[in-house]
């Protein structure tokens, strides 16, 4: 029989991440590799009687031809096909082209597009290209990996990439410094009406008692975002002389105060700032926060920069805060729709200075991009584990069997505490702990702790959370998830019996869910394959974790449930479900009541003015 020699890696997952999160027991998981000189790929067995090497990425399995076996049979594998749809920096390309055959085709419609990518591996895009279901139908199950030049991902459909075993990578660091630094320049640029001045002075005119500004020095400058753009748009801030305070409910307060920056909330901030500089990602939760609403809460005469979506403003909001003298200038490199329409009311604004999203757009950045997706492509490509995937990478279909409906429960319970956490601080200590009766070396929990990660982060960040980045993410947002087993006496067949998620060293907004020992706990388990709600801090409950729930705490009295029930009925808010649990009868109870829809403003006010409710939440899963 003939023989094939391979050299077997097992290169553990936690390691690839560098990640600093601990457990108290855990068990490693490993993903085989066959190393061929610089390369290496993944792999499942080499069948020698059929001659054939099988090898096995993170995505799918490929079968190669090994016709002669006395031959490496690795280096007899066909070079991937990578086709790059828009501009990359040459070093990038460099990259590529030493691991797989390139092709640069720009410029091509959704009809050229779907046409060749049966034929990639691989596709590169910038923000131009749009990467939807039906690419990925098209490609027909070949194409592995989607790699975009840039941090947003608005342009690739990541559900589809998901259902067809493709991955997705960005680069989201290359242009941190471009960004900022644009940051700056439009802030000083607005402050001194350089793009007014401009223009009118080229037009024959000379209006110097028309273009005073005004100083930075002394001003107070609010960072909304303090991630990596944001803060160092901070250092830089600060080295103008300005007052710096940001919000941000992930930055670590200790990390902002090293370079002179005071954490506030976000009503402070955007009523007490001079300029308010806007490096936040487009979430449900940021989409349009800039409304008329919180306009009417900053103070007269404030200035806008936006360098970071579009979309975090209502930009007919602005428009009419502009006219009214409430913003007196906004300064933007980023709309709702790119490119803004000709007749748009706020680009041709007087008070407007607009940059068409150049952001990124230094050449030191665009080159910094390139290198950072090629990298990160072609190490997908080899099977190796990403820091910056964006959807979820393949799990053994028995694995997601077992753990599916825990895996929900892991997500839910921390998109829920997450909710509950108040004030500028930021999260720095998560712990999740499971009663299980099963050993530690039956249950692999990289998953739910992976999800619970995801619940916490995602709410209110661009990060897009999996097995792959959820313990990277976590180290480079300040948050340290630690994980504790409790064994149980219960079925074995179950994996977890329950989950508690806790966070620590945080203010609540429902001081009820804060435990004895003073941190935000939430705990869950699953019954008959549905995740519940089973503790709210010290107090019991039992509800189904769906729709949209309201925390109320009361005094344990008869007639409550009926009374919250029918300020609900009266607004056409329908309960699907209601629980009570107390530690003590006649004294405190936690009401959790399951809406289908979201309760206006007005609603929830007049569930606050019941008397004997002393305190309530609304938390969205």
């Amino acid at each position: 029989m003939a023989s094939v020699s391979a050299k077997i890696i097992l290169s553990s997952a936690a390691a690839a991440t560098g990640g600093e999160n601990t457990t108290t027991t855990t068990r490693s998981s490993f993903l085989p590799v066959f190393r061929s000189g610089a390369a290496s790929y993944p792999l499942v067995k080499l069948s020698h009687r059929r001659r054939v090497l099988q090898i096995t990425n993170v995505l799918k399995t490929v079968e190669y031809p090994a016709a002669n076996p006395k031959v490496d049979p690795v280096r007899k594998i066909q070079k991937p096909t990578i086709l790059v749809s828009e501009k990359l920096g040459e070093a990038g390309l460099e990259v590529l082209r030493e691991f797989g055959e390139v092709e640069c085709c720009y410029d091509l419609s959704q009809e050229d597009l779907c046409s060749k990518i049966s034929l990639c591996d691989a596709l590169i895009v910038r923000s131009g290209t749009k990467v939807t279901r039906a690419v990925f139908e098209a490609a027909k199950g070949r194409l592995k990996v989607v790699g975009r030049a840039g941090v947003g991902i608005d342009n690739v459909d990541l559900q589809a990439a998901t259902e067809f075993g493709c991955l997705v990578v960005n680069a989201p660091t290359a242009n941190t410094i471009a960004a900022a630094e644009h940051g700056i320049a439009l802030l000083a640029a607005m402050a001194r009406n350089v793009a007014q001045a401009d223009a009118s002075t080229k037009a024959g005119k000379w209006q110097r008692n028309k273009y005073v500004g005004v100083s930075l020095v002394g001003k107070t400058l609010a960072v909304m975002g303090f991630g990596k753009v944001g803060s160092e748009v901070a250092r830089r801030a600060k080295g103008l002389g300005m007052h710096v305070i940001a919000h941000d409910p992930y930055a670590p307060a200790d990390r902002a105060r090293a370079i002179g920056v005071d954490l506030v909330s976000f009503d402070q901030a955007i009523s007490t700032a001079d300029f308010i500089s806007l490096h936040m990602p487009l979430t449900p939760t940021t989409k349009k926060i800039f409304n008329d609403e919180n306009f009417a809460k900053v103070k007269k005469g404030v200035r806008i920069i936006n360098v970071a979506r579009g979309g975090v403003i209502d930009e007919d909001a602005l428009v009419r805060a502009l006219d009214s003298g409430v913003v007196a200038q906004a300064a933007l490199d980023v709309f709702t729709e790119e490119p803004p329409s000709k007749d748009s009311k706020l680009v041709q604004h007087e008070n407007v200075t607009v940059t068409p999203h150049l952001g990124a757009s230094t050449k030191e950045a665009q080159e910094g991009v390139a290198i950072e997706i090629a990298e990160a492509v072609v190490g997908a490509l080899r099977g190796e584990l990403s820091a910056t995937a964006v959807n979820a990478p393949m799990v053994p279909p028995e694995v997601i069997s077992e753990l599916s409906p825990y895996v929900v429960l892991a997500e839910k319970l921390g998109r829920l505490a997450v909710q509950l956490v108040a004030g500028g601080s930021g999260i720095k200590s998560v712990k999740v702990v499971y009663k299980t009766a099963r050993d530690p070396d039956d249950l692999d929990t990289r998953l739910l702790r992976a999800m619970i990660t995801k619940g916490i982060i995602e709410p209110i960040s661009d990060s897009f959370i999996n097995l792959v980045n959820a313990d990277f993410t976590a180290k480079q947002k300040g948050i340290r998830i630690s994980e504790e087993r409790i064994t149980v006496d219960a079925a074995p067949e179950n994996p977890v019996e329950s989950i508690q998620v806790q966070i620590s060293n945080v203010d609540s907004k429902f001081a009820s869910a804060v435990s004895e020992n003073e941190y935000i706990s939430m705990e869950g388990k699953v019954k008959d394959g549905i995740p519940r709600l089973t503790c709210v801090g010290s107090f019991s409950v039992d509800v189904s974790l769906e729709g949209n729930l309201i925390l109320c705490r009361q005094v344990d009295q008869p007639g409550m449930i009926g009374r919250v029930g029918n300020i609900l009925g009266d607004r056409n808010v329908n309960v699907s479900f209601m629980s009570v649990g107390r530690t003590v009868k006649r004294t405190r109870a936690i009401m959790a009541i399951g809406v289908d829809e979201e309760p206006d403003k007005e609603t929830l006010k007049k569930i606050g003015e019941v008397p004997a409710i002393e305190e309530f939440v609304f938390l969205k899963l």
